[in-house]
């Protein structure tokens, strides 16, 4: 490969920050209820799951829109597939702050940010190729995921202090308000692409959309990662989404489910800041996906089996830092594995399998409806965590990857 001629531009940071800033806001959306869900549902007067509702919509609406959004994202690039689903950020996230006092205003807000999420989620490895180097490209990918992690921590843990300081309306309407904002501020200083690509030659033409989707579903190895996201986003998700619920009968308050489930996210972040640019330092893929599952295994067992806030704390820490943190690993090894597939569909797939695992998510309460616990539940995604350690050992590294090696 000859990289005399590539050149990255510093405003990549710049697009890269805006692009983080609506991530951030809303994932804030995504999770708010999730700590204070029975205020929540004494406050609407509904139950715990239709509480829950709101959290699993985003899921729920992502798999009939994941294809589309990709589409689109690939299609009229990256500014105007990102730029749509940043506007009804903006609008609905206002909406559903000045509608606050109404749980069927609010639900239906929820459908319109819910519809916005694809247009933002598939386009993190669209942003890292079309702005970054690809030996930064991991790192850009983990940035993205840094925000989300934010968004979702920020909403965990500030989530409760308003509530219980203001009220559900008053956080509500702080959040539309930010949705607002970060919305605005993409669309003023986003851009679609340098003025020269940061891809060697040879690495930079893709495949039509459709074409890249069959290209795709033809490789075995894509279906096993995007198992591995369905597993990883359902362990997540449902931790994060059933917090409040899982440590109740532990004895914690809302605030200390808020923490627990902020450190999940904390974990993520950090691990999300150090993983991925080790990555691109050794420029290998597979070991750091193989490593973050067997590592968030202990915190697994430590999230069903611990009954003190300390052990609570510092496995959700766990979970978050090894299993979390290597999706964006996970986007940029699909990236270079199925290229020359668009990176926006390699992208939404994933997503798409992770969205899917609401079908966990939902289980998750239905386990603990029938049981009485959400231990049997916990137990199940432990195991669905070791077999895909085992498929990851059969993963093998992409040909760029090696290609890049060669001509270290």
């Amino acid at each position: 490969m000859d990289d005399t001629t590539i050149k990255v531009y510093g405003y990549r940071w710049v697009v890269l920050g805006v692009f983080m800033f609506i991530n951030v806001t809303i994932q804030f959306l995504w999770i708010c209820f999730a700590p204070i869900t029975g205020p929540a549902a004494k406050y609407y007067g509904v139950s715990d799951i239709q509480i829950g509702l709101l959290a699993m919509l985003f899921m729920i609406v992502y798999i009939p829109m994941a294809i589309p959004a990709s589409w689109a994202i690939d299609t009229f690039g990256f500014r105007k597939g990102v730029g749509f689903g940043a506007l009804l950020l903006g609008a609905f996230g206002l909406l559903r702050g000045i509608c606050s006092s109404n749980y069927t205003l609010v639900l239906v807000c929820t459908i319109g940010l819910s519809v916005a999420q694809p247009f933002l989620l598939n386009a993190f490895t669209t942003v890292a190729a079309k702005w970054f180097p690809i030996e930064e490209r991991a790192t850009a990918s983990g940035l993205s995921m840094v925000a989300n992690f934010l968004g979702t921590a920020g909403g965990l843990m500030l989530t409760p202090y308003l509530v219980l300081h203001y009220s559900i309306d008053t956080m509500q309407m702080i959040y539309g308000i930010l949705a607002a904002l970060s919305s605005a501020i993409f669309l003023i200083f986003a851009r679609e692409e340098p003025p020269t690509s940061p891809s060697p030659s040879g690495f930079v033409d893709r495949a039509l959309m459709f074409d890249g989707f069959k290209h795709m579903l033809r490789m075995p190895f894509f279906w096993l990662l995007m198992f591995m996201f369905f597993v990883g986003m359902g362990i997540f998700t449902g931790v994060a989404t059933w917090v409040e619920n899982i440590v109740r009968p532990k004895g914690l308050s809302i605030t200390q489910a808020g923490m627990i489930g902020g450190l999940l996210l904390i974990g993520g972040i950090v691990g999300a800041s150090i993983i991925p640019p080790l990555s691109d330092h050794f420029r290998r893929r597979k070991p750091f996906m193989l490593i973050g599952m067997i590592g968030a295994l202990p915190g697994v067992l430590g999230i069903t089996f611990g009954d003190t806030y300390m052990v609570l704390m510092v496995s959700a820490f766990m979970v978050g830092f090894f299993m979390i943190s290597l999706a964006p690993v996970g986007f940029q090894y699909a990236a270079e594995l199925t290229y020359p597939a668009p990176e926006g569909t390699s992208n939404g797939l994933l997503q798409l399998a992770g969205q899917i695992s609401v079908v966990f998510i939902y289980g998750m309460g239905v386990i603990h409806d029938k049981f009485g616990s959400f231990t049997p539940a916990l137990i199940l995604a432990f195991v669905l965590l070791v077999l895909n350690c085992i498929l990851i050992t059969r993963f093998k590294e992409s040909t760029m990857i090696e290609e890049m090696n060669r001509h270290a």
